[in-house]
């Protein structure tokens, strides 16, 4: 933030002509460099001048000499206009047309269902040489392996079920809620949303995803000091969805999921109790590989494919 108000009103040509002035010491010098009028001179350095309450440079016989506030200024000012030319040019950019690479992730089966295919297509239809190898997000982040560089991204949920690092980066991907699965052949609640009684009543196939010594759904329930029954887990969502068919399970889904994988001519759905919270999608990489340009491309690419409006 600037300190002073009268700042916000110098630009860029006013800072061309600061360092002009004091290299070439001459105002008609400096107009004929830079292509400008020598009244457009004259009015920068007034605009200068106010701006850092110095007269900044003087007339005298030999030219226009700095002031002491001038030439403490000469060097910072060249790095503002050298910052603004790095701004402009940037770190150059990963082009992954011009060689092969390979990603490591971390990422529950959520990201493998939704959004990674997308990701894959996109390469595929780039004619992309990109490798995507993901493990299984564990209780949790492998802060590690992001450190040491042997991963390059971790997609987790949110919010706070994973401890926070200070040297992490993260970035919310998208959002979603929870819903009640069941087979059409099953008794089916008798409102639009499961009640509380009702949904702790019924037998539960429990989905493990991601491993966790917790969820989202049975954390709730034991701060509401109630407790669901659960008659099988399972380790994907497909195998949850086998294992309520023909029975009065539920199953506790991501909406997107449901959408995704719940085939209407099998399985009906409704609402979860109210008060069962959603959550977030998020990713997480080190601070040091913020600047590495093909990571910052791979992290582009994700952020895309969640932002696009066909995403379930």
């Amino acid at each position: 933030m600037l300190i002073s108000n009268v700042l916000r009103k110098l630009d860029m040509q006013d800072l061309m002509v600061f360092v002009a002035v004091y290299e070439q010491s001459s105002v008609t010098g400096v107009s004929e460099t830079l292509c400008v009028s020598q009244s457009t001179v004259s009015y920068c350095l007034k605009k200068l001048r106010t701006g850092f309450q110095d007269e900044l440079f003087i007339h005298t016989r030999t030219g226009m000499r700095p002031t002491y506030k001038a030439t403490s200024m000469y060097s910072h000012v060249l790095r503002i206009l050298e910052s603004i030319n790095l701004c402009h040019s940037g770190v150059p950019a990963f082009d992954p047309t011009h060689q092969a690479v390979t990603f490591n992730l971390c990422a529950p089966e959520y990201f493998e269902l939704l959004i990674l295919p997308r990701l894959l297509k996109g390469f595929d239809y780039a004619d992309l040489p990109v490798t995507v190898n993901v493990q299984k997000l564990e209780a949790d982040i492998p802060v590690d392996e992001l450190r040491d560089g042997s991963l390059d991204l971790v997609i987790c949920f949110g919010p706070n079920f994973h401890r926070s690092h200070a040297d992490l980066q993260s970035q919310v991907l998208l959002e979603d809620e929870l819903v009640c699965v069941f087979d059409k052949r099953a008794t089916p609640p008798t409102q639009a949303r499961f009640s509380l009684q009702s949904f702790v009543e019924r037998r539960h196939v429990f989905p493990t995803p991601w491993t966790s010594d917790s969820n989202m759904v049975d954390g709730w329930l034991a701060r509401q000091a109630r407790k669901r029954q659960i008659a099988a887990r399972s380790n994907s969502y497909s195998a949850a969805l086998k294992m309520i068919t023909g029975t009065d399970f539920i199953l506790t889904l991501p909406r997107r999921i449901q959408a995704l994988l719940a085939n209407e001519a099998v399985f009906n759905h409704c609402e979860a109790p109210a008060g069962l919270p959603g959550f977030t999608l998020d990713m997480q990489w080190s601070q040091a590989s913020d600047q590495d340009s093909a990571q910052a491309w791979l992290r582009e690419q994700v952020v895309k494919v969640c932002a696009e409006p066909g995403l379930l």
